[in-house]
């Protein structure tokens, strides 16, 4: 079976409005899709909103799905595009390429050779703390697959925008777990 065969049987039930076949494509897609919102604007009520009208979309739009990718794949896109559009809509500047990394003393953090001990809570502990535009950029890179021409297209900027962006969201990620680290090292009792 191809990768874009994948659920003909049930989007071709929720194109005919059966609410069973609606209720499982929801199912099969709605935990992945609320994780790249969350993902993305870092807010589980916004997450919650913006997943919503996703589906609502999905299923007002699924006449012009012609599995020419699969249904995750488009369902994604839906929910990428809603996302970029909220912080569109709440006119937040989210590239600001003369921006400087924050200067409470991170800078010292990334030159130092600790290597910080990843792993995925701390990441996600991390992004949220990220700025808006270091996270959607990260988020699209890293977790959602999309090269820089994609996520420019996307996000109507240039494509070393996007890769300043990413590279600055590392740098950033990098030095909070670090600065994580140092903190609960020093909080330690001796």
């Amino acid at each position: 079976m191809k990768y874009t065969e994948i659920h003909r049987d049930i989007v071709e039930a929720c194109k005919a409005k059966d609410p069973r076949a609606q209720k499982r494509l929801y199912e099969l897609y709605a935990a992945a899709m609320y994780n790249i919102c969350l993902r993305m604007l870092n807010n589980t009520h916004d997450a919650e909103d913006i997943l919503q009208n996703s589906f609502i979309d999905v299923f007002s739009k699924l006449h012009y799905f012609r599995f020419d990718s699969s249904i995750g794949a488009w369902i994604k896109r839906i929910v990428v595009n809603n996302c970029i559009n909220y912080l569109k809509k709440r006119k937040l500047n989210l590239f600001d390429t003369d921006e400087q990394i924050e200067g409470e003393q991170i800078s010292s953090y990334v030159e130092q050779d600790q290597e910080a001990v990843l792993n995925v809570e701390k990441i996600k502990s991390a992004m949220t703390q990220l700025p808006d535009g270091y996270r959607i950029v990260f988020s699209l890179y890293l977790l959602e697959g999309y090269d820089h021409k994609e996520i420019a297209s996307i996000l109507n900027v240039s494509e070393s925008t996007s890769k300043s962006q990413f590279n600055r969201a590392k740098k950033k990620l990098r030095a909070i777990i670090l600065s994580e680290e140092n903190n609960s090292t020093n909080a330690r009792p001796a």
